[in-house]
């Protein structure tokens, strides 16, 4: 699992596999902690953040945006530059190889009923507890720099 940051030292990331997008839910919490939503896999229900496909007709960070509120229930302000990207093998026969590209949304607005209710949980938590949940070692990494970065 590699992490890419993107910034203006770093380079973008060679491409491994399938590409995804995913959104980065962040909000500040009533003491103005920063806080990262979760939700879980329809299959085997492990945390991770809304990720999903390069959708036709929208950029990446649109697409990311979208996935959260279909996942996640969650609206606001996606930044158009990735935060970074992380690779994983999925678990199945295939062992199908992904490049995850990363962008931050800060929400503003999150809705009791959406698209995957039913077929996720989700959770707010601290950035450093969210590291720990997720499965994937690069995902983990990008979560824990984002306890470095104030709320928006």
């Amino acid at each position: 699992m590699v992490l890419v940051v993107f910034g203006s030292a770093r380079a973008r990331p060679a491409l491994v596999g399938k590409q995804q997008v995913a959104a980065v839910p962040l909000r500040a919490n009533a003491r103005g902690d920063l806080e990262v939503l979760l939700v879980t896999t329809r299959g085997s229900g492990r945390w991770t953040v809304p990720k999903g496909w390069p959708m036709r007709g929208l950029s990446d960070h649109d697409a990311a945006a979208r996935e959260a509120f279909e996942e996640a229930g969650v609206t606001g302000r996606v930044s158009p530059q990735p935060i970074g990207s992380f690779d994983y093998t999925k678990r199945n026969a295939a062992g199908e190889r992904f490049t995850v590209t990363l962008y931050r949304l800060d929400v503003e607005r999150e809705v009791r009923r959406f698209r995957e209710r039913g077929q996720r949980k989700r959770r707010w938590v601290s950035p450093a507890e969210a590291a720990t949940l997720v499965s994937w070692p690069g995902l983990s990494t990008a979560i824990s720099e984002l306890a470095e970065t104030p709320a928006r």
